[in-house]
């Protein structure tokens, strides 16, 4: 999504995504300044077209059916500064400046579960979430 970015162009993203069966592709979301995985969420092409139009994250939210453009209801949107597709065209990378926390849990990331080497899971987050 940078107007200059250097390289060579290889055509358009909607055609190069393998789209799944179900028409989503997994969006990986990262902070862009600290490259902290924050979520994963899954993109169709509406909710794709949306946030490269208006430069906030945007998913279709597979338990819901539905659009869900994030922070419509908690404010804590995620402005996208970026967006990358992997090699295999299957996932994309969308880096991003939140604001607010990502996770509905208020902590910063969705990631705050660490899974140590036995199996035991600790909370590893900013203390916000008791679960």
């Amino acid at each position: 999504m940078r107007p200059n970015s250097p390289g060579k162009t290889i055509g358009n993203l909607f055609d190069l995504i393998k789209w799944d069966d179900r028409g989503l592709v997994c969006a990986v979301i990262q902070h862009h300044q600290t490259d902290q995985v924050l979520m994963v969420g899954y993109m169709n092409r509406e909710s794709l077209e949306i946030t490269l139009r208006e430069r906030k994250a945007c998913f279709w939210s597979r338990s819901r059916q539905k659009l869900w453009l994030k922070g419509e209801s908690s404010g804590n949107v995620l402005n996208v500064v970026e967006i990358r597709t992997d090699c295999d065209a299957d996932a994309l990378l969308v880096r991003c400046d939140p604001v607010g926390p990502t996770c509905h849990t208020n902590e910063t990331s969705c990631f705050y579960r660490l899974a140590d080497a036995d199996g035991t899971v600790t909370l590893a987050g900013d203390g916000v979430a008791e679960n």
